[in-house]
This record gives C-alpha cells, structure tokens and sequence, in this order.
C-alpha cells in the first residue's frame, strides 16, 4: 500500500515570544516492512540550528532552535510511504512462550523492565486484567485479542484532539475515551498482566469515527517473545495492520508527542492543524 500523508501544525501567539529547543516527531519510525518513498519537512520561521537523529527509543526526531522572536512557528510535513505488511500477519512465537505472563529470555528481561513497570494498577484495571486472563485461560495471544475486542466493544471512541490522556480507571468508569485513551487502558492491562507494552503513535490509513477530518491516531504495541514488537489498534478492534503509519514509540504518550518545546514571554497561544491521508493499494499485474 502507498500512502501520501499532507501534516500542517501551526502555533500563533498574541505578540512576539522567543522559542525555546523544539522537538519534532514527524517521521516514520525505521524498520519493518514500510519503505519511506518522500520526506520533506517545512519550518517558518526558519531555523537557526537543525539537527535530525535517533533518540533513546529509535524513533527518528528533529531538533530545531530559533534565533529571532517570532509571532508564528508553522511545521509542515509531506510524506510518502510504501507499506508491505499484510493484513492478516499472524505473530510467531518462540515454542513455550505462548502462556501468560512470558518468560521473557535474560537477555531481554532487562531491557524491557521499564514496559513492564508502572504505577500500581487501580482496582477496577486490575479486577478486569484477572477477568480477562481468566477467559484466555493464560493462552497468551487469546489474552491479547479479547483484550483488544473487550475495549473495542466497550469503550466508546469519542473524538478528543488536545488535553492528557485520561487515566485507565477515568476510562473504565466513563465508558469513552479518545485513540490515546484506550491505548493507554490497554498498556495498563498488559503491564497488570505481565506482558510488555508500550504506547505508539502515527497516521492511519482510514478514520475510525465518522468525520471528514482527520487526526494523529494511537495504538499499544507488545513485545511478544520470538515476534517482537506487535501492534494492536482498539479503536478499530484489529491488530495493527498496512494501513498504519507509526512516527513514535514510547513508555508514555509524553514520549510520543508530534511537536514537543516551549516559548518564552507572556503571550497566549493558540494551536491549529491540518491532515490529508491518501492511501491507494498497491496494484499487481498478470
């Protein structure tokens, strides 16, 4: 599948403010199966210093200081991309490993100690996690995709652009919550039950609400012993597919953010966006 993505993010402030180091997350993440055809990246004003490189989680970012005050920053991205994974990709795992939680092998145990890590899990998580696996009868992947289906059916997806993701209990408890949201109830629940998580996010190929407009997406991904990183998306109740686009894996949806920086001086700001996604499905011939 190609996919042609148009991503427009403006900042215009009531008077002239200095800015501050800005980090930008724009760019798909390396790897896998997508294959980055074109990446230009627009920047008004311009800036004084530009740096492109990896940070700790391999996910590819901008680093953009500014000399002069401004009362704009426009960043602009035009983007395509090839993605070749199928649809109905069924994760391989290493023989033994497909009980809940994973032994995860010592090798790897250690670096993923901070997926598995977090605030201890409220009741009504941990309540629903033990559920949960009871069902799957600790089969693993059965785990993970009742999990998946339960917040799909469950949850309804509301449409939220700005503001923190709600906590996994303000979720349960309201019935709603927006892609992050949900992604970080499903992180939670996998953490609750052993198994390594992390929150991702990026463009999809088509929108899960019914709206014209379109919105940075989120999903979970989780480390799966002898597959790797595996992506779920409980908006849409499926697993992570070639219609997604990811820019950013993290811990945390902090770790994730599009456009990360600060301004100094006392005037208000005020954001605004625009995204075009345009996905054709690859052609074969004979």
């Amino acid at each position: 599948m190609r996919i042609e993505i148009e991503h427009e993010t403006t900042y215009d402030y009531s008077e002239p403010v200095r800015l501050g180091p800005q980090t930008v997350r724009l760019r798909p993440r390396p790897g896998g199966t997508l294959r980055e055809l074109d990446f230009a990246l627009a920047v008004d004003p311009a800036s004084a210093l530009r740096l492109e490189c990896l940070d700790l989680m391999g996910n590819r970012i901008v680093r953009l200081r500014f000399a002069d005050e401004t009362r704009h920053l426009r960043l602009a991205i035009r983007l395509a991309v090839e993605t070749g994974a199928p649809a109905d990709y069924v994760p391989f795992l290493e023989p033994g490993q497909a009980r809940l939680p994973p032994d995860y092998p010592a090798a790897e145990s250690a670096a993923l100690t901070p997926y598995l890590a977090g605030p201890p899990a409220e009741p009504a998580v941990a309540n629903l996690a033990g559920r949960l696996q009871g069902q799957a009868g600790a089969d693993l992947l059965v785990f993970l995709e009742r999990l998946n289906r339960w917040i799909y059916e469950r949850i309804t997806r509301e449409i939220r652009p700005t503001g923190a993701p709600q906590t996994p209990a303000e979720t349960l408890a309201r019935g709603r919550g927006a892609c992050r949201d949900q992604t970080v109830l499903f992180v939670a629940l996998c953490r609750t039950a052993g198994l390594a998580a992390r929150f991702v996010s990026g463009y999809q190929d088509r929108s899960a609400m019914e709206t014209d407009r379109r919105y940075l997406h989120a999903w979970p991904e989780v480390y799966l012993p002898g597959a790797g990183w595996y992506g779920y998306d409980p908006t849409r109740g499926m697993a992570v597919s070639n219609g997604h686009v990811a820019l950013a894996a993290a811990l945390d949806p902090a770790g994730t953010l599009p456009v990360e920086g600060s301004y100094f001086g006392g005037a208000s700001s005020r954001m605004g966006f625009a995204l075009t996604i345009r996905a054709y499905e690859a052609v074969t011939e004979g």
